[in-house]
């Protein structure tokens, strides 16, 4: 039987996968066919609730690849289809050779089908929706049948509030999440309740020096610097520029904590300044921030222009920008460039 075909099987006769976690499950429901390589479909469940997600594995792929994860988390009125399109994530996956998954939230828990990132309960380890992605992400480095997951590779980026949901993996979950990516999104805690989100995404939130404090004591005892790379559009009239500031500046903060000294970043003292130009597109400005032995640990595009749109992205997909500069090659490049130790 062919690679493909039996995993194929696999995939069709799994019906209830037991991960470990709080007693969590997944159940594979279908598969399709999405580009060269194929999407699965499948339902988490856990004490905190169930969501469904998708898989897309890349043209090809053999048990003996041991691959990354990148986890990609939509933003509101989208779904995995629709960001996968838009990002090209997949294609790039056949190219590069990585799993990735798509976490979907729906209408049940959010009208809009938007992350929850504005509640407490969905900004701490262990509570809500950081559990579900965070078990969600377990259950596929887990199903060992199915991939061979490198743990030391599995990152986690989005858009909007799928962005801002990013930043909670990234502080809840240090353990799991090698490094985040955050495209038109917010600080952790940014907003700690739906009658304020809407002004932090008109205005930004609170200090990020308090809010750099507040991640690092959602990691706790697993605290350690997670590398972030951060793409905002200066045009973005759905989440102000200033929320690309402050996201930066708030793991500027955290890292400084977590590195025990090593990471002491001033925002305005990039170690490097590079403005670029997209052919008939967009101009953009990339800084970047070392650690004290020359390390990256922070990646800021600013794209010039831009409204609320994934930089670079397809026009099959919503909220995208062709015009931009290729954020989903900028985040992949900066994920391979920064394994968890």
């Amino acid at each position: 039987m062919c690679t493909r075909l039996r995993r194929l099987v696999v995939l069709c006769s799994l019906v209830i996968f037991a991960c470990g976690l709080f007693g969590a499950s997944f159940s594979s429901t279908a598969h399709a066919s999405s580009g060269a390589g194929t999407t699965s479909f499948f339902t988490f469940t856990n004490f905190a609730g169930s969501r469904p997600f998708a898989v897309y594995t890349p043209v090809n792929y053999q048990l003996s690849e041991v691959v990354p994860l990148v986890v990609v988390l939509h933003g509101c009125l989208q779904t995995p289809a629709d960001i996968a399109a838009g990002t090209q994530m997949n294609q790039l996956a056949d190219q590069k050779r990585f799993i990735v998954v798509y976490p979907q939230q729906t209408a049940f828990f959010n009208s809009s089908e938007c992350w929850n990132w504005f509640l407490p309960i969905d900004q701490a380890r262990g509570n809500g929706e950081p559990s579900i992605i965070a078990g969600i992400t377990q259950s596929v480095e887990q199903s060992t049948s199915l991939w061979t997951i490198n743990s030391h590779r599995v990152y986690v980026t989005g858009i909007s509030a799928g962005a801002a949901m990013s930043v909670i993996m990234g502080a809840t979950y240090p353990d799991i999440y090698a490094a985040i990516g955050v495209h038109s999104g917010t600080e952790y805690q940014a907003s700690t309740s739906a009658f304020t989100a809407a002004s932090v995404l008109s205005f930004g939130g609170p200090s990020p020096t308090q809010q750099g404090q507040a991640a690092f004591n959602a990691m706790g005892s697993r605290a350690r610097v997670v590398p972030t790379i951060v793409f905002h559009g200066d045009s973005d009239t759905v989440v102000n520029p200033v929320n690309g500031d402050q996201v930066v500046q708030q793991w500027m903060k955290t890292d400084s904590l977590a590195s025990g000294g090593s990471f002491n970043a001033s925002f305005s003292s990039p170690s490097s300044t590079v403005n670029g130009q997209v052919t008939g597109g967009h101009s953009f400005t990339v800084r970047k921030w070392n650690d004290n032995n020359g390390n990256e640990v922070e990646e800021y595009w600013v794209v010039h222009g831009m409204g609320h749109a994934w930089s670079g992205g397809s026009s099959a997909g919503s909220f995208t920008d062709p015009q931009g500069p290729s954020a989903t090659q900028a985040m992949y490049s900066f994920f391979v460039n920064h394994p968890k130790p």
